[in-house]
């Protein structure tokens, strides 16, 4: 039935402004909006280091990873999409992640895509992310995303346009089969890259118009950098972090104060380590 979905449920109290941009904003490509900002890494290294000698292995992607789920289970409205001009608030939050099975150039990517509730304290998620990640590095396997891509592109040119129009359509009207949401990484609460492994610094990636992601935050390499703190300007270890995120979804006073939020668990990661109990979008 159209505007019904199996991955979220319709809000229908929203103010008139978020009930009219939708429309006049139509494409996920239309409502993008951009943030940056330099992350000193002396917080993190600290954390790193008391971890280490309780003999727990965490690095800056188990913990950025954990804020950015922490955040999305803390502020629900960054959890919503946008569909065919209605908001939904999605079920569950899951995080989308491309990996290199080998740094190549000839070695493909695959792409993950990880459920969580927003309870998880950070070890419950870093042991849920490096046991996934471990797992789909070996050259030999293959995740639903992974067979999804192989099998599509085993279609004729002529048909694959036509496929990809007919699951556009059914997106569109929610009824796309669960199937298909489950294994498609586009269809998730936020996309995190690490282009810092690949040595460059951190990049503004779009979010696409197929599926329902509506935040992509982007990790760059270390690097020094000035930047302002305590009234002082000093230079710091730091890597850069590349938000894109939609803007249909809530205000810019609600993203402001989400990334705060992400910020100070950048300061105090030790904060992660409680478990939560995740706030409802009640609209």
């Amino acid at each position: 039935m159209f505007g019904l979905r199996s991955d979220g449920r319709k809000l229908k109290t929203l103010g008139p402004f978020f009930r009219v941009i939708p429309h006049v904003m139509k494409e996920r490509s239309d409502a993008h909006v951009y943030y940056t900002q330099d992350l000193p890494l002396k917080y993190l290294d600290t954390y790193i280091s008391k971890k280490e000698e309780e003999g727990i292995r965490m690095s800056y992607m188990n913990i950025i990873y954990a804020a950015l789920i922490r955040m999305l289970a803390e502020k629900p409205a960054l959890n919503r999409f946008v569909m065919d001009g209605r908001t939904y608030a999605r079920n569950g939050i899951t995080i989308s992640l491309a990996i290199k099975k080998e740094m190549t150039e000839e070695t493909e990517e695959t792409t993950l895509k990880i459920p969580f509730t927003g309870s998880e304290n950070i070890f419950e998620i870093k042991d849920k992310l490096d046991s996934t990640i471990t797992k789909n590095k070996d050259l030999s396997a293959e995740n639903s995303t992974d067979r999804l891509a192989k099998l599509l592109s085993l279609v004729p040119d002529w048909l694959f346009k036509f496929i990809v129009n007919i699951l556009m359509f059914l997106d569109k009207h929610g009824m796309m089969p669960k199937a298909v949401i489950n294994a498609s990484p586009f269809h998730t609460s936020a996309f995190l890259t690490n282009v810092g492994s690949l040595g460059i610094d951190a990049i503004y990636h779009h979010l696409y118009n197929f599926g329902t992601t509506g935040v992509f935050l982007a990790m760059g390499k270390k690097k020094k950098s000035y930047i302002y703190e305590d009234d002082n300007i000093v230079q710091e270890k730091t890597i850069s972090l590349a938000w894109v995120a939609d803007e249909r979804i809530c205000d810019g006073f609600y993203y402001a104060n989400a990334l705060k939020s992400f910020y100070r668990y950048m300061k105090k990661p030790e904060l992660l380590e409680k478990n939560i109990t995740p706030k409802e979008d009640i609209r």
